[in-house]
């Protein structure tokens, strides 16, 4: 993975608009500030996602990892393999990212706790 600085810059500013964006609208629908605010996943955090997605999308694998995450939350029998494999796929290119971006490295750890690779 190659991330320029300009590309980083770009997707901040997207995050920072999405963002804010979140959270106006929450706000607007009556939920209390502070719970928004502590919700909504911060800047960095949707650059990652965005850069997770480029990445699925670049390698021809965005719609299997999607539908993986749609079996996996799931009532079938075998939504938790389903469930696993998109999260060891997801820690991997986490893995990647932080690789690329140091400066990203909080972010990416911060959403990986939330995956089951053990």
């Amino acid at each position: 993975m190659h991330l320029t600085t300009e590309h980083l810059l770009q997707l901040r500013g997207e995050a920072r608009l999405e963002r804010e964006t979140m959270l106006e609208h929450r706000v607007r629908d009556g939920e209390d500030p502070a719970t928004a605010y502590a919700e909504v996943p911060e800047i960095d955090e949707l650059v990652v996602l965005a850069l997770r997605d480029e990445l699925l999308e670049d390698r021809g694998q965005l719609a299997e990892f999607g539908l993986a995450r749609l079996a996996g939350g799931s009532q079938s029998p075998d939504a938790g393999v389903h469930r696993r494999n998109a999260d060891r796929v997801e820690f991997e290119l986490m893995r990647e990212i932080a690789a690329a971006a140091p400066s990203l490295t909080v972010a990416v750890w911060r959403l990986s706790h939330r995956l089951d690779v053990g």
